[in-house]
């Protein structure tokens, strides 16, 4: 964490001089992408360690873990507990087509008479995926949550939803007025140095962190060789091994903090700290032969395939697969 907080650090120090009066008028059309996307994936391994502290996985004190937890959840304008809930039941429920949380499969009647499938619509699915998916999308509107859902306020940022038990009412409450302060921050930001200096040294950033945020979580669970299951077929185990590692290159592995390409092994064991979740991989590869699934397809052609190919599953039948038509 330290590592990370001192390096985000260094970056956005660096970023002062992007519009230094010494360089070419056109440096900051190149610089500011390439400071958005370094800084914005330091940042994703900063909310990793927030989600670290989620499953009590970086402190042994539950007390550390939900204070550091909400600090760093805050501030990239997360609400920590709600998503700590949520994300636990997402967990106890991988793969469950009635009850999982997130990227819940859609059946063939939610799509009417066609299911649009052109190159246009779906760049435009993708995009619209990565920069609104998680916030509003998933936090405000539960967009890829289950059907059970529907219709009902499935809001994180509301203690009276459904997603919440009334004891877990107050921790709601609690980490919605956290979040509020860091909008107070923001905004004492955009009073004292600028909207676009906000929007360029945060904002961006953070877009960039809710972009991966969504890229690896749907890539994780989403694909046509990975099942789902509904009651009566679904087990936890089963649900836990329908997930796939996936890298995304040397140094985002390591940024990430290996949640991406050790992400079968968080599901079979999500209190592992993720320092030691590369020896657990390689641990368990041999126990589990051919249920342990890495996919090795570049991301960008992985998202493309996974966007065309994975539109419903079959209302008929207990263990689904995605497919397109």
């Amino acid at each position: 964490l330290a590592s990370d907080i001192v390096t985000a650090l260094a970056i956005f120090a660096l970023a002062q001089l992007i519009e230094h009066p010494a360089l070419p008028v056109w440096v900051p059309y190149v610089l500011y992408p390439v400071y958005w996307f370094v800084q914005g994936a330091v940042l994703t391994g900063v909310w990793v360690i927030a989600h670290e502290c989620g499953h009590q996985a970086f402190s042994e004190s539950e007390l550390i873990n939900n204070y550091v937890g909400t600090v760093l959840h805050s501030f990239l304008l997360v609400p920590y507990s709600s998503w700590r809930i949520t994300h636990a039941n997402h967990h106890g429920n991988t793969g469950s087509c009635e009850n999982d949380e997130v990227f819940a499969p859609s059946v063939r009647s939610d799509f009417g008479e066609a299911v649009e499938s052109s190159p246009l619509y779906a760049t435009f699915e993708i995009v619209r995926m990565l920069t609104v998916g998680w916030l509003p999308g998933y936090l405000v509107f539960n967009a890829s949550g289950p059907a059970k859902y529907r219709g009902k306020n499935a809001s994180h940022f509301s203690p009276s939803s459904v997603l919440f038990t009334d004891e877990e009412r107050p921790l709601i409450a609690q980490s919605v007025a956290a979040w509020f302060v860091m909008v107070a921050v923001i905004a004492g930001w955009v009073y004292t140095y600028g909207i676009g200096a906000v929007v360029k040294h945060y904002w961006m950033p953070l877009m960039w962190v809710n972009c991966n945020l969504v890229l690896i979580t749907y890539l994780q669970h989403t694909d046509c060789y990975l099942a789902h299951f509904r009651e009566g077929e679904w087990d936890w185990l089963r649900g836990a091994m329908c997930t796939v590692d996936r890298s995304y290159g040397t140094w985002l592995d390591h940024t990430f903090h290996r949640i991406a390409d050790t992400h079968v092994m968080h599901h079979l064991v999500s209190r592992l700290p993720f320092y030691h979740a590369e020896e657990a991989t390689e641990a368990v590869k041999p126990i589990l032969g051919d249920y342990y699934l890495y996919d090795s397809t570049p991301i960008v052609h992985a998202l493309w395939r996974a966007n065309k190919a994975c539109k419903y599953v079959d209302e008929d039948k207990s263990i689904v697969f995605y497919k397109s038509h």
